[in-house]
């Protein structure tokens, strides 16, 4: 899949764990999981606005896109 998701790499710069920011931002650790393996199919906007609010970053910080080869 051509859209890569960082969020794993982002949490790490700012130490903070998967059930720290899963209580911030309001799902499941599981919901979490599987954003952070990239096996979500879609992300609602309030959910990408809560975790950029928790991570104080961008949607571009977290989602990145790379050609298929």
């Amino acid at each position: 899949m051509p859209i890569i998701v960082n969020l794993d790499v982002v949490m790490a710069k700012r130490k903070i764990s998967s059930g720290e920011l899963a209580e911030k931002i309001g799902i499941s650790q599981a919901n979490l999981s599987i954003l952070k393996t990239g096996k979500a199919k879609a992300i609602r906007f309030s959910t990408m606005e809560a975790i950029c609010k928790a991570l104080d970053c961008q949607p571009g910080d977290i989602l990145e896109y790379k050609e298929e080869e």
